[in-house]
């Protein structure tokens, strides 16, 4: 039974990596900021692990949150309101923090709902420590998505936006969230169906297209 049940994970894998190619940067990335870094602010709480915290629970990311008690990490959660009891209500605009006081921030589809993200990044870079992390995540191409009372949906960005706001970090990698026919796809309504999503992927490889700029957004880890 136990053989089974690794196979079907192995299958389960298989499929899930078909249909989000762009994943393993992202898990390979916030694995690394949990092995390495002992506190981690997470502004908006958009890694999605607690029901608690948050707007919004993703149940794929658990292994994230076992990850957190497991290595003992400090993990807060930052948002500008108090209704989803963040650990800390803030401005990413005028961080509540000290000058070079944090390991590591995840800063998730933060960025275009707020209305200063030049000003925001400088934050993040002010408050983080020599050698700290940040792994940020923002749209391009995109379809709008405001939540009301909450946030509004201001800004796309582009491999050149990310290079302009992060320029003063010492490194930065980034990689694009879907290939241009994936991308595209996902803002008609065959988005909403893992086998067309699939088939878009399988496209982009088929056309070189899995590198192109011409993506939902794009995900960058950077080091202070």
């Amino acid at each position: 039974m136990a053989r089974v049940m690794k196979i079907l994970e192995k299958i389960k894998k298989i499929k899930r990596a078909a249909i989000i190619p762009w994943e393993p940067f992202f898990l390979e990335k916030i694995t690394k900021i949990l092995n390495d870094k002992k506190n981690v602010l997470d502004i908006g709480g958009s890694l999605r692990i607690s029901s608690d915290r948050g707007n919004r629970l993703n149940s794929d990311m658990k292994w994230v949150a076992d990850m957190i008690n497991k290595n003992g990490v400090d993990y807060k959660i930052m948002d500008v309101v108090p209704d989803y009891n963040p650990d800390i209500v803030g401005d990413i605009h005028k961080m509540p923090f000290p000058d070079n006081s944090l390991d590591a921030i995840v800063c998730i589809a933060v960025l275009e709902h707020i209305e200063d993200p030049i000003k925001a990044c400088k934050e993040l870079y002010r408050t983080l420590k020599p050698g700290g992390y940040c792994l940020v995540q923002a749209p391009f191409l995109y379809y709008y998505h405001p939540e009301k009372g909450y946030y509004a949906d201001y800004w796309r960005f582009t491999p050149d936006t990310f290079n302009m706001l992060f320029k003063e970090f010492s490194s930065m990698e980034i990689h694009n969230i879907r290939g241009a026919i994936s991308a595209w796809l996902y803002l008609t309504p065959l988005g909403k169906r893992s086998f067309f999503m699939a088939i878009g992927n399988m496209l982009d490889k088929f056309f070189k297209k899995t590198e192109s700029n011409q993506t939902s957004g794009f995900t960058a880890f950077l080091v202070k």
